[in-house]
């Protein structure tokens, strides 16, 4: 096969893995029900000034299935945590005893339930439509390495190996989306 072609190849499933890893950060962000640290993630405190992430300002981690605890290594800096977690927008309740903040997280409702599937299943598609636009392009310089003198046998084999990448990431995302739906919908 073509170096040309390979290095294509190459590129394409690079850029599908940054598609399947922008997803799995996406759906850690949606909780189910269950507490997860990975819900806070990309939160942001203002810390004397600076917006920074909650992860660099203090542990996040879960104390049972249903509570999610933040212990800020500086003890002034609970106001503007609990402040960031209240505004981000999770419907989330943080309480405080000085010390900790603790996160108790509500059992959902069957509606809330739906919409957080929904959610999921829009964040799937959206890592369908990068991995088929990643497929789009390759193809394209695929062709254009045709014109270049490539033969058109060899241009329908790199094009199957693109459409056989493609199969593999989409499964993936099916994969991952099934799992995350079946997580969200176990009460």
């Amino acid at each position: 096969m073509n170096e040309e072609v390979e290095l294509y190849l190459e590129d394409a499933e690079d850029l599908m893995n940054k598609a399947i890893a922008h997803l799995e950060k996406e759906l850690n962000g949606i909780r189910a029900g269950k507490a997860n640290p990975a819900i806070l993630q990309s939160l942001k405190v203002d810390y004397y000034g600076a917006e920074t992430p909650l992860t660099q300002v203090a542990n996040v981690g879960t104390s049972d299935a249903r509570t999610i605890t933040v212990q800020p290594w500086e003890k002034k800096m609970i106001d503007p945590i609990e402040r960031a977690i209240r505004n981000s927008g999770l419907g989330l309740n943080p309480q405080n005893n000085g010390e900790i903040i603790r996160i108790i997280i509500p059992m959902l409702t069957e509606e809330r339930r739906r919409d957080l599937v929904k959610q999921a299943r829009n964040e799937g598609e959206s890592a369908r439509v990068a991995v088929r636009s990643v497929r789009k392009s390759t193809n394209e310089e695929i062709k254009k390495l045709q014109k270049d003198g490539m033969s058109e046998d060899a241009q329908k084999d790199a094009e199957d190996m693109v459409q056989k990448l493609t199969d593999k990431f989409i499964k993936k995302i099916d994969e991952m989306l099934a799992g995350k739906e079946k997580d969200i919908l176990t009460v």
